[in-house]
Formats: C-alpha cells, structure tokens, sequence
C-alpha cells in the first residue's frame, strides 16, 4: 500500500502563495469571464488538479484574490470620505493620494477595474458596496453642500477617478507620446498627487 504524502504547512503556504499569485496576473490580464484555472495552473506550474484542491473554484480563487484587493482599497478609500475631521480640500488631498499610492503598488489594477466594469458592472457595484460607499460618504454630503450651486457632486466623483485612474490606464500610450521611461512616469504620477488637487480645488469654486 503506497504511502499517503504529507506536505508540511510550508509547503501548502508556498503552494497557495504561488496559486495567489499567478491567479492574480491572469485575472489582471484577461478579467474573470475569460479566464480559466487551466490557464492560472500553467502561470503557476502547479497542477489543476491540487488548485481545484486548493480553491475549489475559480470562483473562490477570483474572491480570494481579486476582490479582496479591490475591498481592501474601498475600504481604505471608506474610511477618508467618512472623515469628518478633515475639510473638503483635505479630503481632496487624501483620496488623490489613497489611489495613486494603490495603483503605484498595483499598476495594472485600473485596466482590471475598467474591465469588470465594462462586463460586470452590478456585480462590481453590488460586491464592493461601492454605491453605499460613495453616495451616502460624508464628502458626498460636503460636496453637495459646499460644492458649486446646480452642479452634481458626481461629477467631482467622476473627474478625481478620471485624474487619477485613466493616467495609469494609457500609461503605454503616454509613455511613448511623451518619450518616457518608467522612472520618469512615475515622477510625473508622484508630481499629479500635488496637481489634482489644486485642479479640484478651482473646480469647486463658486
């Protein structure tokens, strides 16, 4: 009768480290509809048969991985626009920072974002909590109160993403347009943490 492998919990950590992180880059590269564990299996070199060991699912693996990134970013994004300590310039400054700092770490994340989006909007939505989040915030409610009179506070929402994410989003297009390599892109995005909020700042006057 053979003997039955033991793997030490080492091993197992290494294993699903390795899982984790493959997982990661595929879904960064093709979005969850078009990926499939066959795929995550080869990026990582380890057996379909122990990933669906692992992780049952691809389903499990795409929470795991992908959506417990995003979480963690809203999350984090949560807690600057329910500070009630900090004014609404402040707060400017703070969510700017918040997600360039994310995508600096994680700068294929955007493109991931704009595709669930593009293919799976509620469920983006409805997962993260993202319509709670930004709607009933208190910046939400500082914007509308402080903010230019007849002008929706969505569309300051939709200017700070637009400023911060899309940057990253073309960042091949502009690194060639602009003959730039990525040290100096990354200046450029470390200069934008201190530009859009002054470019917010004169939107927000009356």
């Amino acid at each position: 009768m053979a003997k039955k492998i033991v793997h030490s919990k080492e091993d197992v950590l290494n294993t699903e480290a390795k899982i984790k992180q493959a997982a990661q880059a595929v879904f960064m590269r093709k979005g969850y509809a078009a990926t499939r564990t066959r795929v995550i299996a080869e990026e990582s070199g380890i057996n379909l048969a122990l990933i669906n060991y692992y992780f049952r699912s691809k389903e499990n693996l795409f929470n795991l991985v992908m959506l417990d990134c995003m979480k963690g970013f809203i999350g984090g994004l949560k807690q600057i626009l329910n500070r009630e300590d900090l004014s609404l310039e402040e707060k400017l400054g703070e969510i700017v920072a918040h997600y360039l700092s994310m995508f600096k770490s994680q700068p294929d994340l955007p493109l991931f974002i704009l595709h669930e989006i593009r293919h799976n909007p509620n469920g983006i939505v409805n997962t993260l909590g993202m319509k709670q989040t930004l709607t009933k915030s208190h910046f939400y409610q500082q914007l509308k109160a402080e903010g230019p009179p007849k002008i929706d506070p969505m569309h300051f929402l939709m200017n700070i993403i637009a400023l911060t994410v899309f940057p990253f989003i073309a960042s091949p297009l502009f690194k060639i347009v602009g003959d730039l390599d990525d040290a100096n892109y990354m200046k450029m995005m470390n200069d934008r943490k201190k530009l859009i909020p002054i470019w917010m700042k004169q939107m927000l006057q009356k």
